[in-house]
């Protein structure tokens, strides 16, 4: 779970919208990179509860469709998230993150490279790369859009995750 004294409040931050946007997208890029997905995908929903404005806007060049609103992005970030939490804390997938500020130079708009290599207990590996446009009202994004979507190597497999898992050796059992 994040910890309030770990992430600033980006509600004080003053001066120009630059500035403020700025400030802001540094510390939420912080925040998403300090959250661990082994632990807890619920830090991760956290972070998007706090930043994310209610009416967000989630766009991508994958898709014709844009999603308004909270109520309706969440389902698409836990079929994201609570696959990787368990794939990490049960199967052994090692995952680390990246992000690359993109220089803009417009008030309320922030570009970031983002980058996730996910290693298989053989050490076989798949990284996927995308970069990501928000847009900034005070301290919340009101709109984000994903583009340059990237993936290296092929997608790891069953033989990619720690095959005991299931196992009675290994204190408990899969369903039969």
């Amino acid at each position: 779970m994040i910890h309030e004294n770990n992430l600033v409040t980006v509600s004080r931050f003053d001066g120009n919208a630059y500035e403020s946007s700025q400030a802001a997208e540094r510390t939420l890029n912080a925040a998403i990179l300090r959250a661990e997905i082994a632990r807890s995908y619920e830090e991760f929903l956290e972070i998007f509860e706090k930043f994310y404005d209610d009416d967000i806007e989630v766009s991508s060049e994958d898709s014709p469709e844009t999603i308004r609103g909270k109520a309706r992005v969440r389902p698409f970030l836990l079929n994201f998230l609570v696959p990787l939490h368990v794939m990490t804390e049960v199967s052994g997938l090692s995952i680390s993150v990246q992000q690359t500020e993109v220089p803009r130079d417009t008030a309320n708009e922030t570009h970031s490279g983002w980058k996730i290599d996910f290693t298989g207990v053989g050490g076989r590996r798949c990284t996927l790369k995308w970069n990501a446009i928000r847009r900034w009202k005070a301290s919340r994004v009101v709109y984000e859009h994903l583009y340059g979507h990237e993936q290296i190597g092929g997608p790891l497999t069953e033989a990619d995750l720690n095959s005991d898992w299931g196992r009675s050796e290994a204190g408990f059992q899969l369903p039969s």
